[in-house]
């Protein structure tokens, strides 16, 4: 199922992020936000192949994409970041300054395997103690992925389309690559109809 990633997400946002990208600083991560540095290896016309560094997650997994399971997703995750609100550690977190949002599927022959929404942990941020099975800490080396951006409103129709338009211009670019496996990335509210919005389908580098 190739999907509402974006349109599932809305449930996932009101998250936030600071971003330093060393090559370059996304829009959505200036200010007051945090995301995840990388380097710009490369640009196409339908993708950028970014280089990311070592970086940290909160994630928790999903039995299906469906609204309610995002809904309940989100509340595990935001839960986990107000457990210790006294703790000033826990302050980026506590108020959730960091983007993006991932919803991540695995897929076996069209067929959803694995659904997980994550955020993103700024460097030197103290996690709390959490007891709850269902929220992990991930960390993930240093990777190659390839990203196509684009903005609109998202939608099921819109990241169903982008997935397929990314898969068919690495293809053609010849670029080895996870063909079960992707991510819809959001950095701003996809409710928010007076901002433009930056969405992100990221593809990983087999």
């Amino acid at each position: 199922m190739e999907h509402r990633v974006f349109m599932l997400a809305a449930v996932a946002l009101v998250l936030a992020a600071v971003c330093t990208a060393q090559a370059e600083v996304l829009e959505s991560c200036k200010g007051d936000y945090v995301c995840p540095n990388f380097t710009v290896v490369e640009k196409h016309k339908e993708f950028e192949e970014r280089r990311y560094v070592e970086t940290q997650w909160i994630s928790t997994r999903m039995s299906s994409s469906s609204t309610d399971d995002m809904r309940e997703a989100y509340y595990r995750l935001k839960d986990f970041c107000e457990k210790d609100p006294e703790e000033p550690a826990s302050t980026l977190l506590v108020s959730r300054k960091t983007w993006p949002a991932l919803i991540s599927i695995s897929e076996d022959d069209g067929t959803e395997t694995s659904v997980s929404m994550s955020w993103f942990v700024p460097p030197g941020t103290v996690l709390p103690a959490t007891s709850n099975p269902k929220v992990t800490v991930e960390t993930r080396s240093a990777s190659t992925v390839y990203v196509k951006t684009f903005g609109g409103t998202p939608n099921h129709e819109l990241a169903q389309d982008k997935v397929k338009i990314l898969r068919k211009a690495l293809d053609e670019a010849g670029k080895s690559f996870d063909h079960h496996t992707y991510a819809g990335a959001g950095y701003d509210n996809p409710l928010n109809i007076f901002i433009t919005h930056h969405n992100e389908i990221w593809i990983y580098e087999a």
